[in-house]
């Protein structure tokens, strides 16, 4: 008999866990709901819930926790911070659950962890932000810094990045965009497949289906309890992977036979969106710098049949003298900042800094010089990132023209009307949470001068 699990200890144990070991949050949750996978639907939706929630809006909660409690947030000991936190964003962000269970649950909890002499704190402040929660004065727009730091719970010297480059209205709808509900979205495979029996298979099993906009295979998905219990999922005709993924493939232009180098291709959604594209002819050699990546590219690419994917474990800042003018099409999705995937993956906004930005444009040079040499006379190279900066992106791009035998290829024979732009008809594209329907992300599109 499997015991009664306290699904609450299990979110603190998360929470805990991500704040204490610096790993990556979706990995931790990720991990977690694996192996409490007997667990009821609901059960897991809340306890995903939750945790992406109060790691969502952190700032947010200690700017309110630190409202009602005459010990400051930073201050608290760890259990109490991460108990406090979790159980105000249930008080405020979560309607069907009781303030009396958030409240009780949370006592409970203190003293199961040794905290006795801390529980009445835990209760006092919780019972009085249900209470006076309507009391709170926060930062208003006359305080832009402040109010976008808080309000959308990121700290202020990001908040100062975003309004230098955006400016204020559009760093607002990107913050916004961050905090909003992510989407499941699916790439139905092209070759092999059926996309109305994919579609119908998806249907029959209840799951809500939408199109999603830009790409020709792209679709949202709802109301499904586990993807490997989907057949269309587990016989390899779909594949979780956002537009702004796809659209790396589709700037690519793959033709059949083409042999296609992705040096930096872990978990793989590009490298197999291209190999896709060529219908089982030519070669795309999937790297990555460790054993661990690389077997996920081979598990995406077994589960999907696609026999023309090739895999190796290699270090893209290294030269590899073998691959020399033989790619005729080259994918560097390089390492980065990750800063338009903030609302996927919460705790980068915690743990990004400006040194980490200039860190990570060095090797993203270091990449391209090496991958400047493998793409053939004629051929075609895509640098991409799933980040906003300058110094990863149009910086970049220009440092490449004015270093390598190189020309910017115009994207806009690949992209839907509604994204081309003057800047896709020089050849890259920077898109925005917020402003379009998908993930932060910055194509450059480059043909090598034969």
């Amino acid at each position: 008999m499997i015991n009664k699990i306290n699904l609450r200890e299990l979110i603190l144990e998360i929470l805990l866990e991500i704040s204490k070991t610096g790993e990556y949050s979706h990995l931790v949750l990720r991990d977690t709901l694996e192996k409490y996978q007997y667990l009821e639907k609901q059960e897991r939706a809340f306890i995903a819930r939750v945790c992406e929630g109060t790691l969502e809006y952190r700032l947010r909660l200690d700017y309110i926790i630190d409202q009602f409690s005459t010990v400051p947030t930073e201050k608290m000991k760890p259990v109490i911070r991460e108990l406090l936190r979790n159980s105000v964003y249930q008080l405020l962000y979560m309607d069907r659950v009781p303030d009396s269970a958030v409240c009780n649950e949370a006592v409970k909890l203190a003293r199961k962890r040794g905290f006795y002499n801390l529980a009445g704190f835990v209760n006092g402040v919780l019972r009085k932000i249900a209470r006076e929660y309507s009391s709170v004065q926060f930062p208003g727009k006359d305080q832009p810094e402040e109010y976008l730091s808080v309000i959308y719970s990121v700290p202020v010297w990001l908040v100062r990045e975003f309004v230098e480059r955006f400016g204020f209205e559009t760093a607002e709808k990107i913050f916004e965009a961050f905090l909003e509900e992510k989407r499941t979205t699916v790439r139905i495979r092209e070759s092999g497949v059926s996309k109305e029996e994919v579609l119908e298979s998806l249907r029959r099993q209840k799951v809500e289906v939408e199109e999603a906009p830009y790409a020709r295979d792209a679709y949202y998905l709802k109301n499904y309890d586990h993807l490997p219990a989907l057949a269309a999922f587990r016989e390899g005709k779909i594949q979780v992977q956002d537009v702004s993924s796809m659209l790396v493939a589709d700037a690519a232009d793959p033709k059949a036979g083409d042999y296609v180098i992705d040096l930096c291709a872990a978990p793989g959604g590009k490298a197999l969106c291209i190999a896709d594209k060529m219908h089982g002819t030519g070669t795309v050699d999937a790297r990555d710098i460790s054993e661990y990546k690389t077997e996920l590219i081979l598990d995406n690419a077994s589960r999907q049949h696609l026999d023309n994917v090739k895999v190796s474990v290699m270090d893209a800042s290294a030269l590899d003298p073998r691959s020399l003018e033989k790619a005729d099409i080259l994918i560097a999705d390089v390492p980065c900042s990750g800063w338009g995937v903030i609302g996927r993956k919460a705790d980068i906004k915690y743990n990004t800094s400006p040194g980490a930005v200039a860190d990570l444009a060095a090797l993203q040079r270091k990449i391209l010089e090496q991958a400047a040499t493998y793409v053939k006379p004629g051929g075609t190279l895509i640098y991409s990132t799933c980040t906003l900066t300058r110094e990863e992106n149009t910086d970049n791009v220009r440092w490449f023209a004015e270093h390598f035998p190189y020309e910017l290829d115009s994207l806009d024979p690949f992209l839907c009307e509604e994204l081309r732009s003057r800047e896709t008809r020089e050849g890259y594209l920077q898109l925005l949470p917020g402003v379009h329907a998908c993930d932060g992300f910055f194509i450059a599109r480059f043909k090598r001068k034969k």
